[in-house]
Protein backbone atom coordinates (compact mmCIF):
# COMPACT_ATOMS: atom_id res chain seq x y z
CA UNK A 1 0.00 0.00 0.00
CA UNK A 2 1.13 3.29 -0.92
CA UNK A 3 1.66 5.75 1.61
CA UNK A 4 -0.44 8.91 1.86
CA UNK A 5 0.30 12.52 3.01
CA UNK A 6 -2.52 14.37 4.92
CA UNK A 7 -1.45 18.32 5.15
CA UNK A 8 -3.00 19.66 7.94
CA UNK A 9 -2.74 23.40 8.82
CA UNK A 10 -3.27 25.07 12.31
CA UNK A 11 -2.70 28.03 13.27
CA UNK A 12 -2.92 30.56 16.82
CA UNK A 13 -3.46 28.55 19.61
CA UNK A 14 -3.50 25.35 17.99
CA UNK A 15 -0.21 26.09 16.01
CA UNK A 16 0.91 27.17 19.40
CA UNK A 17 0.62 23.52 21.76
CA UNK A 18 2.13 21.92 18.88
CA UNK A 19 5.18 23.64 18.91
CA UNK A 20 5.39 22.97 23.14
CA UNK A 21 4.60 19.86 21.96
CA UNK A 22 7.91 19.22 19.36
CA UNK A 23 11.47 20.08 19.53
CA UNK A 24 14.18 20.20 22.40
CA UNK A 25 11.59 21.20 25.23
CA UNK A 26 8.63 18.77 23.87
CA UNK A 27 7.59 14.89 24.01
CA UNK A 28 8.22 14.90 20.17
CA UNK A 29 10.56 15.08 17.56
CA UNK A 30 8.63 16.81 15.23
CA UNK A 31 4.48 18.01 14.53
CA UNK A 32 3.87 14.62 12.61
CA UNK A 33 5.48 12.24 14.95
CA UNK A 34 2.80 14.47 17.74
CA UNK A 35 -0.27 14.31 15.16
CA UNK A 36 0.47 10.13 15.27
CA UNK A 37 0.21 9.78 18.55
CA UNK A 38 -2.55 11.74 18.99
CA UNK A 39 -4.55 9.59 16.52
CA UNK A 40 -3.00 6.30 18.01
CA UNK A 41 -4.48 8.27 21.39
CA UNK A 42 -8.04 8.54 19.96
CA UNK A 43 -8.08 5.35 18.40
CA UNK A 44 -6.95 3.44 21.71
CA UNK A 45 -9.82 5.32 23.59
CA UNK A 46 -12.55 4.13 20.98
CA UNK A 47 -11.80 0.89 21.44
CA UNK A 48 -11.90 1.19 25.48
CA UNK A 49 -15.16 3.47 25.17
CA UNK A 50 -17.21 0.29 23.23
CA UNK A 51 -15.84 -2.19 25.20
CA UNK A 52 -16.95 -0.54 28.42
CA UNK A 53 -20.75 -0.20 26.43
CA UNK A 54 -20.34 -3.95 25.47
CA UNK A 55 -19.56 -5.01 28.80
CA UNK A 56 -22.41 -2.34 30.04
CA UNK A 57 -25.19 -3.86 27.76
CA UNK A 58 -24.83 -7.61 28.11
CA UNK A 59 -26.79 -8.28 30.57
CA UNK A 60 -29.59 -6.51 29.03
CA UNK A 61 -28.53 -8.55 25.56
CA UNK A 62 -28.10 -12.01 27.74
CA UNK A 63 -31.47 -11.11 29.92
CA UNK A 64 -35.02 -13.16 29.88
CA UNK A 65 -37.76 -11.17 28.60
CA UNK A 66 -39.51 -11.69 31.63
CA UNK A 67 -36.87 -9.89 33.30
CA UNK A 68 -37.97 -6.73 32.00
CA UNK A 69 -40.67 -4.05 32.83
CA UNK A 70 -42.98 -2.66 29.95
CA UNK A 71 -42.39 1.46 30.85
CA UNK A 72 -44.11 4.51 29.19
CA UNK A 73 -42.80 7.30 27.71
CA UNK A 74 -44.28 9.39 30.91
CA UNK A 75 -42.62 6.90 33.70
CA UNK A 76 -39.10 7.53 31.94
CA UNK A 77 -39.57 11.38 32.09
CA UNK A 78 -40.65 11.55 35.94
CA UNK A 79 -37.94 9.01 36.65
CA UNK A 80 -35.81 10.79 35.12
CA UNK A 81 -36.96 14.20 36.31
CA UNK A 82 -37.12 13.19 40.02
CA UNK A 83 -33.14 12.50 39.90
Amino acid sequence: MASESIHVRVTGPLQDHVQQQIGRDGLYENASEYIRALIRRDLHSRTEAWEWLQKKLEPGLRADESEFVALSAEDVIRRNTSR
